[in-house]
């Protein structure tokens, strides 16, 4: 497959990442952000928690569920250090989240993803 193809699959993954988060109480503060140490596909706010998603699109259920990697999960997590300061305030839960995706399947969201 394409580059393009696989750019446009990422985008509608994360706009359909963002639905699934919004009807489930989050309100989307950011899209794609990215910073030097890594990029964040969605950042999101439920009351006094802020979450730096990751968004995983694949083909099929068992793809999805094997699609995070702690390497990708630290670049997320460089990312998101960096960019607390500007979504969160004192007081804030910050957390890394991932919302897998695949055709078929209910999203997956996984909250506080990154393991120790």
């Amino acid at each position: 497959m394409s580059r393009q193809h696989h750019e446009r699959q990422g985008r509608k993954g994360e706009a359909m990442a963002a639905w699934y988060l919004r009807a489930k109480g989050w309100r989307i503060l950011a899209q794609r952000v990215k910073t030097p140490r890594g990029e964040v596909d969605l950042v999101a706010r439920r009351g006094r928690t802020v979450a730096f998603v990751e968004v995983k699109w694949r083909g099929s259920a068992e793809a999805r569920d094997w699609s995070l990697d702690a390497r990708r999960l630290q670049r997320v997590r460089a990312a998101a250090e960096a960019l607390a300061p500007r979504f969160a305030s004192a007081g804030d839960d910050v957390r890394i989240d991932a919302v897998l995706l695949a055709p078929g399947a209910w999203p997956r969201h996984i909250a506080n993803a990154l393991m120790p």
